[in-house]
């Protein structure tokens, strides 16, 4: 038997795998059993209601989905009398993801929802930031750190910074954000993707663009979740395109500590305990004791300068 047990943050989670937020709702409880969860993930919740994006909202495209929700939220009042007992009935620690367009913002929600139930709090900086002319917290290191700044001020609670896959540089924004005290970093959002219906020439989103999640996402934040993992010291959570028990494993190989299942759960309602059941034949079967010995378990030869002589340019 495989010890599934992954630590993030303070928190130690009965096994690596969770939902993605967005993905994720408390009526799924009515078709799979979610006390087998590492963690539960909340929808991200915003403190002032909203209504969302206009239809449509979702597009899918060859592998995978585009989305533009546009995060509607009932406000942090309805989620703390109705939504929180909810969750307090299944044994998972509960990871609250919140939203807002204010450093200022993030840091009063976060002071909010940290109570009695709530394990952790995942901020998405992935969000607009009205600061910085409407581009998301996490496009620069400088606006991450300043709103991880304020938010580990405002909670004492695990921190888990959502990251955007849509900038230059994801390492050095996850390393901002651990120097301004984020216990761990999920890696990452959706893709900034669009797609037009040829039969009408219109966008085949009401919002134009959206974010593109699926496998199609998987390599490209596979190649982030190693980059990032090897110029921080706190634990990366991937996220993208994972619907395996093959995907989650790869993701750990690369350095996450943990996996979210995002759209595959659309998919499959018990894609996340497939992932799970999974992931510990993946080690019995390979005499793996722990699955946290997958984490960062990547095996690189380099190329001998040798094998590499061939590249070089002939001299005259």
């Amino acid at each position: 038997m495989t010890d599934m047990t992954v630590r993030i943050g303070g928190l130690t989670l009965a096994n690596p795998v969770m939902p993605a937020s967005g993905t994720f709702a408390e009526g799924l409880g009515d078709a799979v059993d979610l006390n087998r969860l590492g963690a539960l993930v909340t929808k991200t919740i915003t403190r002032e209601l909203r209504d969302g994006n206009p239809l449509p909202r979702v597009a899918e495209v060859v592998g995978g989905m585009l989305n533009a929700i546009g995060i509607p939220s009932k406000g942090v009042p309805y989620f703390l009398q109705h939504t929180l007992p909810l969750y307090r009935s299944w044994t998972p620690p509960l990871v609250v993801s919140i939203s807002a367009p204010t450093a200022e913002g993030f840091a009063a929600l976060a002071a909010e929802v940290s109570m009695p139930g709530v394990a952790a709090i995942e901020a998405n900086i992935s969000c607009p930031n009205i600061e910085e002319d409407g581009k998301a917290f996490a496009m620069r290191a400088g606006s991450a750190a300043a709103v991880v700044r304020q938010l580990r001020a405002a909670t004492t609670l695990p921190l888990w910074v959502k990251l955007t896959p849509n900038t230059g540089d994801v390492p050095e924004v996850a390393q901002a954000c651990e120097a301004a005290g984020a216990d761990a970093v999920v890696v990452a959002n959706t893709l900034l993707a669009m797609s037009i219906d040829l039969k009408t020439f219109r966008p085949r989103l009401g919002n134009v663009m959206g974010g593109l999640s699926g496998p199609a996402l998987k390599p490209i934040v596979l190649r982030q979740v190693y980059q990032c993992a090897r110029v921080v010291s706190i634990p990366v959570i991937g996220c993208g395109g994972i619907a395996t028990a093959a995907d989650a494993a790869e993701y750990m190989l690369a350095g996450a500590t943990a996996v979210q299942v995002g759209t595959a759960t659309f998919v499959q309602p018990g894609a996340m305990n497939s992932v799970i059941t999974g992931l510990d034949r993946f080690c019995d079967a390979r005499d793996i004791k722990r699955v946290s010995e997958l984490t960062g378990a990547l095996k690189r030869e380099e190329a001998d300068e040798v094998d590499l002589a061939w590249l070089a340019a002939p001299t005259a």
